[in-house]
């Protein structure tokens, strides 16, 4: 163990009592909740702006950014400028992951949200491709990768602050709070779309389908209003004041200050567990969508599915949180990656019916597992895998790579073995392959719950 192992050994105890004192205040109190739903709020911009952009995917952009092009190959282009959003988020995560390890978590949080929201504000202004020819998506796609950036570093920014400021023994509950954000964000867009697929269709091709970007400043304003009030957590704050005291050691000893080695394996297992949510998470909620829309299912069923799966997710995501407390992080996630592997093939059958209840309910329940369980516990595990000094960073670059390599092209990589195949059968295959590869990353990954967050080692 190294020197600074052992400092930060020496003082758990001590620093883990500071921040149960600091829960138990009044002012604390008041900190803790106001993180919480500066927190929320943020979460929501970011999945308000990605649920948003997914939906009109699947419903209108292939008519408005890509006309003329098949149905099939006009949805393989709108879910290909989706994947661009996921390409610009492991930048992000690792340039902002990086300021927030050193200037703390509040900042990062601040900025990430105001790009967002700015970022899904221009993309209800952008012009068509009748008005401006091949601008049109070049414009969406610059639109994207600014939303990307942002996003990179929010939610796993997000699940920090949540962990570093929850009690011990409420830490996956607390933490899994991330998803009622990201949750809150899918409920919102999904029913703003409900409302407006309500116009006539040249309505909502000639001006309906800006709505939803536009009314979505509203949410970015107030979060930036209540960010700007929150306190740096307090792990963050014990460690900053650990280094300038070990750096003041160091210097007078004429010694420099020594990194923590090692981080490589917690994080390839953070990219197998998020591989195995990401992908079958975005596929149930995204491609899913268009998908049961190109076999003649009428618009408003899988978007009402979505908003139903949401409606319970503010259930079904604190539970799994309780779960993980009680049970474990790394049993539970097995549990719900073991349920999606069993999933996939008879979903896809199913959705061959064309029926109204079958659909409804087989989107509902993929992401009430995907989108929703699994995500609950995700929060908690991620931050505990990493010590404290590259946490933000590390865990933030592991999410978003697996991003890319999962849900960012998810629906697009779906979308080509559907043109080239024709059958359900190598999708299903897919988000099967996906769902194993959580399954089988749990057996290397360790058991984190209640590990001591001041610690700068990996869990490993």
């Amino acid at each position: 163990m190294n020197q600074r192992s052992r400092s930060n050994s020496e003082l758990s105890d001590q620093q883990e009592q500071a921040a149960d004192v600091n829960f138990r205040t009044k002012e604390g109190r008041k900190s803790f909740w106001t993180n919480i739903v500066a927190v929320w709020l943020g979460t929501t911009m970011e999945y308000v702006d990605f649920a948003l952009y997914g939906l009109a995917s699947g419903l209108v952009f292939g008519d408005i950014f890509f006309p003329g092009q098949t149905p099939v190959i006009a949805l393989l282009s709108s879910f290909a400028t989706y994947a661009v959003g996921f390409l610009a988020r492991p930048v992000g995560a690792f340039v902002l992951g990086k300021i927030g390890d050193k200037r703390g978590r509040k900042f990062i949080m601040v900025f990430t949200v105001m790009l967002m929201g700015l970022s899904t504000t221009a993309l209800g202004l952008l012009p068509t491709y009748q008005m401006v020819g091949i601008l049109s998506p070049i414009l969406l796609i610059l639109c994207r990768v600014c939303q990307g950036f942002g996003a990179g570093a929010e939610l796993s920014g997000g699940a920090v602050m949540l962990a570093e400021y929850s009690p011990v023994n409420h830490r996956g509950l607390v933490s899994s709070l991330i998803g009622i954000g990201s949750n809150s964000g899918t409920l919102l867009a999904s029913a703003v779309w409900l409302l407006v697929l309500l116009l006539p269709h040249d309505s909502l091709i000639a001006w309906g389908w800006r709505i939803p970007f536009l009314v979505s400043i509203l949410i970015a304003l107030f979060a930036v209003y209540l960010r700007r009030s929150m306190q740096e957590t307090p792990a963050f704050r014990s460690y900053q004041a650990n280094r300038k005291k070990e750096e003041a050691i160091l210097a007078a000893a004429g010694k420099q200050e020594k990194k923590s080695e090692g981080g490589w394996k917690a994080f390839f297992i953070m990219l197998g567990l998020r591989i195995g949510e990401n992908g079958p998470s975005y596929l149930s909620q995204s491609f899913l969508i268009g998908y049961v829309v190109t076999l003649g299912v009428s618009k408003s069923v899988p978007t009402t599915a979505v908003l139903i799966a949401s409606l319970l997710g503010f259930l079904i995501i604190p539970f799994s949180g309780w779960l993980s407390d009680r049970f474990g992080r790394r049993i539970v996630y097995r549990v719900f990656c073991l349920l999606l592997v069993l999933y996939a093939f008879p979903a896809f059958a199913l959705l061959q019916s064309k029926n109204t209840i079958v659909v409804s309910l087989v989107i509902i329940v993929g992401m009430g597992v995907a989108s929703l369980g699994i995500f609950g516990v995700q929060a908690a595990y991620g931050v505990e895998l990493f010590g404290i000094q590259h946490r933000y960073s590390r865990m933030a670059v592991a999410k978003e790579l697996g991003s890319i390599l999962s849900g960012g092209t998810a629906p697009m990589v779906a979308s080509a073995l559907l043109a080239a195949f024709s059958s359900w059968v190598p999708l299903a295959a897919y988000y099967c392959l996906m769902a194993a590869i959580g399954l089988v990353t749990t057996f290397f990954a360790p058991e984190t719950r209640g590990r001591d967050l001041t610690l700068v080692d990996d869990a490993i």
